[in-house]
């Protein structure tokens, strides 16, 4: 995100904060800005306007938090909470204060999922019947952060987010999750998968996991047709992506030009910040991707202990 943020000509980097300074001072000597000992004081700062929130997973809520309540715009990496109700409280909370809240799930702005909505929309392969997503990255070495309990680490967190968010994109809110599965390994999910369903009749199959081959694909599967993403979560930003349409008219393969995604979601949230132009990164998609965290967890605890998340309403 800082390397995007350097070249961006809607954003300036004031200051970095952190909680070593030797580390700090690193980064601005690279990147630019001023180094501030801890995130305090960064956020007694008057010349920050918005903050970027990208400590780990368990820290995401808090810091949050604190940024609001200092006034300051908030584009936090996902997930935005480790609950519904925390993430319902912080959406509330941010739209009484007149801040924009933002999740950084950076893939729905890439114009990849623009085509593919729109040949959805289109009809061009029929009633969508099915959504397969899969992101999947080789294991974490011990001891990385991603793999610690306390600090919200494991797949789901991690790397499942995504395609439950991409299966919220194309079922709508009401998608509820019918069933799920987590592979625990020293007290944190590496892996898993989930089924889901909506009122369409829709369904969706996901798969996750940091114990696997790497793989970031989506399919939307239709009554007479299919789309292909594969490379649906991590487009290099230097080559074109490719969408494969399937349909009764044969195979095509469509190219979609080379696009920074980073950039994107820091337009994007420079346009909500200063213009007020809304984001799919914001408000009633957090809570109900939070929403559908908390039920994969219900359905696939931590064995041998009780679920750590009640059930959300609805679910079977």
């Amino acid at each position: 995100m800082l390397p995007a943020l350097v070249r961006s000509t809607d954003a300036e980097l004031i200051a970095v904060a952190g909680r070593d300074p030797a580390k700090t001072r690193r980064f601005t000597d690279f990147f630019g800005g001023v180094p501030v000992d801890g995130y305090e004081r960064l956020l007694e700062r008057a010349d920050v306007d918005a903050v970027y929130v990208p400590q780990p997973t368990g820290l995401h809520a808090h810091w949050a938090e604190r940024a609001l309540r200092a006034g300051k715009h908030v584009l936090v990496e996902k997930p935005l909470a480790p609950t519904e109700r925390e993430a319902d409280r912080l959406v509330r909370l941010a739209a009484s204060l007149g801040l924009a809240l933002l999740e950084n799930f950076m893939f729905l702005g890439h114009a990849q999922h623009t085509l593919a909505r729109g040949l959805l929309a289109d009809g061009a392969i029929g009633e969508l019947r099915e959504i397969s997503a899969e992101f999947g990255v080789p294991p974490r070495p011990d001891g990385d952060i991603r793999l610690q309990h306390v600090l919200g680490g494991g797949a789901l967190n991690d790397v499942g987010c995504y395609p439950l968010r991409t299966a919220l994109l194309h079922l709508g809110p009401d998608a509820r999750v019918v069933g799920a599965s987590l592979r625990y390994d020293g007290g944190v999910d590496r892996g898993g998968a989930a089924l889901l369903d909506a009122p369409s009749g829709a369904t969706a199959r996901l798969g996750f996991g940091m114990d696997r081959s790497y793989t970031a694909s989506c399919v939307l599967w239709g009554s007479t047709g299919r789309i292909t993403l594969p490379r649906a979560y991590t487009p290099p930003p230097d080559r074109p992506a490719l969408v494969r349409w399937e349909g009764r008219g044969g195979l095509r393969e469509l190219s979609v030009p080379p696009q920074d995604q980073f950039a994107t979601v820091l337009t994007s949230w420079a346009d909500r910040v200063r213009n007020g132009v809304p984001s799919p990164l914001e408000g009633e998609p957090v809570v109900r991707l939070a929403a559908l965290l908390d039920q994969v967890r219900h359905r696939s605890p931590i064995p041998g202990a009780a679920p750590s998340v009640p059930a959300t309403e609805g679910v079977l």
